[in-house]
């Protein structure tokens, strides 16, 4: 793909300059949503659902199945990034709803260094020699990173494995499946490298990343929408048994008419305390409360995770990460 396809008709400034406040109800943002989902079914050839297991991603992929469902279009498959680092719960998670949802799930990894990590038995924080990857993978970290030394830490908190491990995996998927837009869950609140996104965002640049664009139809939301989202919304629609009304779990085994976790379309790690899912190594709970429970105004969503500073996020997004 070396130009983007002129069939693409999309508004690029569409939400630009807009924050949540324009969309003050809940209702106001799942109609903007719909809307976005709608026309990115439509308008791309190719398009796929970035989904990490995580609660936005796994919001955006309920949108997406019920616009497909309601107009007659195909579900586009699942992009799941591989970085040999997550929870096992997460896994298991991704799995069960693909399976129960009929989703086509395609694993992103990458490849050269995860064969790396398996030859030489690694553990996370081990250094991988740089010298021994592929062609590729070297070219990304010497001459797109500038990165000087000879290895690098088998970590994703870590400019050169974030970069390897996520961007470069994620990249060569798109290019391999030639996907035209992909779907992500990113919001407006979560990070400043993000507040500035329209819902269709160009990344058609071909010496950074396959030319795509971004489709993305909740940055309207904050975290507590997301979670009103799926306690009003998403379980009561998809689980048969759960109260039409909703109903807001208040601990970990709280849930009606002898539901279990695996019942529930969202991640048990959130019923544990977590309200971010990096990856099992660098990722903790952030109290003990549910995720949905705890204090999400005056509290930072990824205070969990080793790291996730903004001067990092802005050159990681720079370099083709979501």
């Amino acid at each position: 793909m070396s130009e983007f396809p002129e069939y693409v008709d999309v508004s690029y400034t569409d939400g630009e300059g807009e924050s949540a406040a324009d969309y003050p109800e809940l209702e106001d943002k799942i109609e903007k949503a719909i809307e976005v989902v709608a026309t990115g079914l439509e308008e791309y050839e190719t398009p796929a659902i970035m989904w990490t297991g995580g609660k936005d991603s796994t919001l955006t992929l309920y949108f997406v199945k019920e616009v497909a469902e309601e107009y007659g279009l195909d579900l586009p498959p699942a992009v799941f990034i591989d970085h040999y680092q997550h929870f096992d719960e997460l896994l298991e998670f991704v799995d069960r709803w693909a399976d129960e949802w009929d989703l086509e799930v395609v694993f992103a990894r990458n490849d050269d260094v995860g064969a790396y990590v398996d030859e030489h038995d690694l553990e996370p924080g081990d250094d991988i020699e740089i010298d021994a990857l592929s062609e590729h993978n070297q070219h990304h970290v010497r001459n797109i990173l500038e990165y000087e030394e000879e290895t690098f830490p088998f970590l994703l908190d870590t400019y050169v494995g974030n970069h390897l491990l996520k961007t470069v995996a994620l990249n060569n998927t798109l290019e391999a499946h030639d996907i035209d837009g992909i779907i992500s869950g990113i919001r407006w609140d979560e990070q400043e490298a993000r507040a500035d996104e329209t819902f269709f965002s160009p990344r058609h640049d071909p010496d950074i990343y396959p030319p795509h664009d971004r489709i993305q139809p909740i940055l309207q939301f904050d975290e507590g929408d997301v979670w009103d989202a799926f306690w009003y919304y998403v379980v009561p629609e998809t689980v048969p048994e759960f109260p039409d009304e909703g109903y807001v779990p208040q601990d970990y085994d709280d849930l009606p008419n002898g539901l279990t976790h695996d019942d529930i379309p969202v991640s048990p790690k959130y019923f544990a305390g977590f309200r971010s899912l990096g990856s099992e190594i660098s990722t903790e709970k952030s109290d003990e409360e549910p995720a949905w429970l705890q204090d999400l105004d005056n509290t930072t969503e990824r205070a969990g995770r080793a790291q996730d500073k903004e001067d990092l996020m802005e050159r990681l997004r720079d370099l083709g990460y979501m």
